[in-house]
């Protein structure tokens, strides 16, 4: 496979990433699947990240067993250890990738893929290859954030900074920000015929919610492989992403402030 098809990972793995990955569950970030979950299915976790959502699908499927997939040894050996502490026995990881998945054909009977898709070049290559190793009757399961439709109040307008420098790193990377709104797109292009798309939110209002992702950011912004990738590029200095940290810091501590993320679903009969 060509290494263009892969796109770089724009976030990298710096703790204030997997801190917020971390607060993904199956509830807040695969609702649209879980009524299509029974007892015994063998699911496979695209793109398992530290595992906070594998390990509860495994919950929901035992004891038929998950394969928690990734290309980064450090999400795998996280989803190892949360399974462990949490008392899940059903749970294997392997390391792969989404265009050559290590499995054959007619494996599983659901693939998922939670913000997977909008960092490849190629997700309808992706997306056929989630296919091939799902059961004719099993469900490819894909959700994506939506950048552009991103909302929040107060309109600080550093943060709209913040967003346009994500959308440059992030398409010099091979990704799509607005990955959202092309799913069912990118699906129809992936030869599928029975696609159901939705869109569901996270909005952090509450004060908690709130400053937890105001701080996030303000620290993602300035010491992950984000930053790293805007001061190499040219596309920001120290002190625009030093600006945008405070940005986010001051919006977080303003108790009128909220903030809406979109995503956009497809769940794809196959």
């Amino acid at each position: 496979m060509s290494e263009a098809r892969h796109g770089t990972y724009t976030h990298g793995h710096h703790e204030s990433v997997l801190r917020s990955h971390r607060t993904r569950t199956a509830e807040n970030s695969a609702a649209y699947l879980l009524p299509h979950l029974s007892a015994g299915m063998r699911l496979l976790d695209v793109g398992c990240g530290p595992g906070t959502i594998t390990v509860d699908l495994a919950r929901l499927v035992a004891p038929g067993r998950v394969t928690a997939l990734d290309p980064s040894p450090q999400a795998l050996a996280a989803t190892r250890q949360l399974a462990r502490e949490a008392g899940v026995t059903t749970v294997d990881v392997t390391p792969g990738d989404v265009f050559a998945l290590p499995f054959d054909a007619d494996t599983f009977d659901v693939v998922h893929a939670h913000q997977v898709l909008q960092h490849v070049a190629d997700p309808v290559a992706a997306l056929r290859e989630m296919v091939r190793v799902t059961r004719p009757g099993g469900l490819v399961a894909a959700r994506d954030a939506d950048y552009a439709a991103f909302a929040w109040f107060p309109e600080v307008p550093v943060l709209d900074h913040w967003r346009s420098l994500y959308d440059e790193a992030c398409r010099a990377n091979g990704g799509e920000p607005n990955a959202g709104r092309r799913l069912l797109a990118w699906a129809h292009a992936a030869g599928c015929q029975r696609v159901t798309a939705s869109a569901s939110t996270w909005c952090y209002a509450e004060p908690g919610s709130r400053q937890a992702w105001g701080a996030m950011w303000a620290e993602r912004i300035v010491a992950s492989a984000l930053a790293d990738q805007l001061l190499t590029t040219g596309l920001a200095d120290r002190d625009d992403l030093a600006g945008i940290a405070d940005g986010w810091l001051a919006w977080a501590g303003d108790p009128d402030s909220w903030i809406l993320i979109p995503h956009g679903e497809v769940l794809v009969r196959v």
